[in-house]
């Protein structure tokens, strides 16, 4: 495929707890690595999302009483899943994996640092108003095309490609760099919504 200085790379949350042995794994997260530099080569302008969330985050189970990692509860913005606590700032979880082999990255967009709101989509936290940049930016440098890999395929891919989308991008997924954590069906469901939101799916 031919790419140009109108097309990027955004490499989501490809970082050591979202990889087996992490907080939060995602299942065969690092067998990616590899698809995900050679991917990265084929560009020239590549950005990375890095998970980066404050000790007693609202979305960690820890800081809720009586709940478990994976509950749903209610907060200000909606339904928020618990999680493990996970990509705490300045811990080994929170760093990329080290074989991840991009040098050529000209952005880390780190997202979900604030307290009370998670934050899934390398553009919007999950209140679905407060923009992380990742908007202006690419406007602003003028791309149109925005390819999206990593961690995890249903949920900070998936919420990426769609506001990707609704920002008025061409989206594609590499959906064979990508691999899901599947919760009751989500991967299925992201993949349907995505193609729906008229998100190009590619095996590789």
């Amino acid at each position: 495929m031919k790419r140009d200085d109108r097309d990027i790379l955004v490499i989501v949350d490809l970082q050591m707890d979202f990889c087996p042995g992490g907080a939060l794994a995602v299942p065969q997260g690092d067998q990616i690595v590899p698809l995900v530099n050679r991917l990265a080569a084929e560009f020239a302008h590549v950005v990375l999302t890095q998970d980066w969330h404050p000790r007693g985050h609202s979305s960690f189970a820890s800081s809720h009483s009586a709940r478990q990692p994976f509950d749903t509860i209610d907060l200000s913005y909606g339904q928020q899943i618990l999680w493990p606590d996970h990509c705490v700032q300045g811990t080994t979880g929170a760093a990329f994996h080290p074989d991840l082999d991009v040098p050529h990255a000209e952005l880390v967009l780190r997202k979900g640092f604030r307290t009370a709101i998670d934050s899934y989509s390398a553009f919007f936290e999950n209140d679905r108003r407060t923009p992380t940049g990742l908007v202006g930016y690419l406007k602003e440098r003028r791309f149109e095309r925005v390819t999206l890999c990593g961690l995890a395929t249903d949920f900070c891919v998936f919420y990426s490609a769609i506001d990707g989308r609704q920002a008025g991008f061409e989206v594609t997924v590499v959906t064979g760099a990508c691999r899901g954590i599947d919760i009751d069906g989500s991967l299925s469901q992201a993949m349907r919504a995505m193609n729906e939101a008229g998100v190009t799916l590619l095996s590789q």
